[in-house]
């Protein structure tokens, strides 16, 4: 009897914690939506204000992610970049929260939530307790381990979220003034720049722009101002012995294989050039009508 009563107490005091743990929430949520209805945001000083973030050489070479894919690259405002967002458009509450850890796996929600405006963004999904590394998969068991790979994996969450409820607009005005930031701190054009990093690697290096194309997974003719703060990254940690050039470049680069539209291209080209060589191999003749009064053609040979 003992022991069920010190269960049914322990069931009650499991249920009033849970309660009152429940409505703190509720009123917390109760306040900072009444607050926000109090104090709302000033649309036209909230831009400033990113803009003004964005002039910061820091945040501008690290707002934009990007990544090869089908011989391209896919650009996009980075978590970073969406952070400065949320903080500056104001009234907003962002983040990640571990709803369930099981055996093996953990289930977390990321969400954005206009207080003004009442418009939520969530996204839920599931993290494994794993990593995959050379070629291999680790389980992870140190709780540390298993908290940067949730943050890690709602990062990605929280910022679809966040750029979800900002304008598109201010997004695009965001990315812009970042570009802006980075042009505006270099003299020299880009291509000369380009040039003499291509040149530095090859000297000290014997690093290829083959190498660096294959690095980078597209054509160096499509280098931004980001991908030139990458090439002065490698080349900062390659210089100050902190990684090797086998580390970051192939030593075999594959050729690349020309597309059928440059090969069509090319055949077009040759078949213009026989016809123009066959043209000039006629002998050039020309008709000139002669006058009204005579009524008759003459062809003229200048050969």
């Amino acid at each position: 009897m003992s022991e069920l009563q010190m269960q049914y107490q322990q069931s009650n005091n499991t249920g009033v914690t849970a309660q009152s743990s429940s409505s703190r929430e509720m009123e917390e949520v109760k306040g900072q939506i009444f607050m926000a209805r109090q104090f709302p945001r000033d649309v036209f000083q909230s831009e400033q204000r990113i803009l003004d973030a964005c002039k910061r050489p820091a945040l501008a070479e690290v707002a934009v992610y990007r990544y090869p894919r089908g011989g391209s690259k896919v650009e996009g405002p980075s978590i970073r970049l969406a952070e400065v967002l949320a903080q500056n458009w104001g009234n907003l509450a962002f983040g990640v929260k571990e709803l369930e850890q099981r055996p093996g796996e953990s289930v977390a929600m990321a969400y954005a939530w206009d207080l003004e405006t009442n418009v939520r963004q969530e996204k839920v999904f599931t993290v494994k307790h794993s990593r995959k590394a050379n070629g291999s998969v680790q389980k992870l068991t140190d709780p540390r381990d298993i908290y940067e790979m949730v943050a890690n994996q709602g990062a990605r969450r929280v910022r679809s979220c966040v750029l979800s409820i900002i304008p598109g607009d201010i997004t695009e005005k965001a990315t812009e003034e970042c570009n802006r930031t980075l042009q505006g701190n270099n003299k020299e054009p880009l291509k000369e720049r380009l040039a003499n990093a291509l040149s530095t690697f090859k000297d000290k290096y014997r690093v290829t722009k083959e190498q660096i194309e294959e690095h980078m997974g597209y054509n160096i003719s499509a280098f931004t101002e980001r991908d030139y703060v990458d090439l002065i990254k490698i080349f900062t940690s390659l210089r100050d012995g902190m990684s090797k050039p086998d580390d970051w470049f192939k030593k075999e680069v594959k050729k690349k294989q020309e597309s059928k539209l440059s090969e069509a291209f090319k055949a077009d080209e040759i078949k213009t050039m026989d016809k123009e060589e066959k043209e000039t191999d006629k002998p050039k003749t020309e008709e000139v009508k002669a006058d009204d009064n005579e009524g008759t053609q003459q062809e003229i040979d200048f050969e």
